[in-house]
C-alpha cells in the first residue's frame, strides 16, 4: 500500500506561512526550496507540481483563529488550480456556516470540518462525502471530545491532525492513526497530518492504516521529493 501525499498551504494575513507545532502566533512566511517568496498561488503551484497532487489542503488561519475567512484568497487559489480539489479548513462551526462560504467559491473547493471548531451536535448533519478533521494537541482532543469518541457520524474521509507534530520533524503519531483506522473500518479514507520526515515515515503510515498524509515542511525542505 502506498500513502498519497496531500500538500498543505497555511494562509495567514494573505500570505503562505510555515506552520510549526500549532503555535500560530509564531507562524512566519514560508521559505521553500521549491519556490521563491510566500505568495499563496506560487507556493501552492510549486507544491502541487512537486507531488503531481490532485488535492491541496488549505488551512485558512484567519477563519480558524478569528472567524474571518479569506474568501478572496481561497477563490483565487481555486481558480488558479482548476484541476485540483481544495480541502478548505476555515474554522467552520457547522454545515450551514460551511455552505455560506462554499457557495461563494469555485466548485473545486470542499469544506473540512475541524473538531477544534465544529459543534458536536451538528456532526450528524455532515454530508457523507465531507471531510472531518479530528484535531489534537499532545494527544488531547481539541474541541468537543465526543467527535473523537463517537464514530457513528464520521463521514467517508477522516483526517487525524496532530497539531503539536506539524512542522516538527518529530515523527508521525502512528498509534492514533491505527486506532482511528480500527474504529473507522475499511470503507473510510484515513488521512494523517503532522510529523512526517521522510519516505520511511510514509511507509510506516501505510502500515498503520493511513491512505494519505498532509505534508508541507518535508516538501519545502526537500526531505520528501517528487521521486
Amino acid at each position: 500500500m502506498q500513502v498519497r501525499v496531500i500538500p498543505v498551504v497555511d494562509l495567514l494575513d494573505g500570505v503562505a506561512v510555515h506552520a510549526v507545532r500549532g503555535e500560530r502566533s509564531r507562524y512566519r512566511p514560508v521559505a521553500s526550496r521549491l519556490c521563491s517568496g510566500s505568495d499563496p498561488v506560487v507556493v501552492a503551484r510549486a507544491l502541487v507540481d512537486c507531488c503531481a497532487a490532485s488535492v491541496l489542503y488549505v488551512a485558512d488561519l484567519d477563519g480558524i483563529m478569528r472567524g474571518t475567512p479569506q474568501a478572496g484568497a481561497v477563490a483565487l487559489l481555486a481558480r488558479e488550480l482548476p484541476g485540483v480539489e481544495l480541502w478548505l479548513d476555515a474554522g467552520f462551526t457547522d454545515p450551514a456556516s460551511a455552505l455560506a462560504l462554499i457557495t461563494q467559491l469555485p466548485d473545486n473547493v470542499t469544506p473540512v470540518f475541524g473538531s477544534e471548531t465544529l459543534r458536536a451536535d451538528t456532526a450528524s448533519y455532515l454530508p457523507h462525502d465531507a471531510v472531518l478533521s479530528l484535531d489534537q494537541r499532545h494527544a488531547m482532543p481539541l474541541g468537543d471530545a465526543t467527535l473523537w469518541h463517537d464514530a457513528t457520524h464520521w463521514p467517508s474521509r477522516v483526517i487525524v491532525m496532530s497539531l503539536d507534530r506539524v512542522g516538527s520533524f518529530g515523527g508521525p503519531d502512528l498509534a492514533t492513526v491505527a486506532d482511528i483506522r480500527r474504529r473507522a473500518g475499511n470503507d473510510r479514507t484515513i488521512v494523517g497530518a503532522g510529523g512526517v520526515r521522510n519516505v520511511a515515515d510514509l511507509s510506516a503510515a501505510a502500515e498503520a492504516g493511513a491512505d494519505a498524509w498532509l505534508i508541507a515542511s518535508a516538501l519545502h525542505e526537500g526531505s520528501i521529493s517528487a521521486q
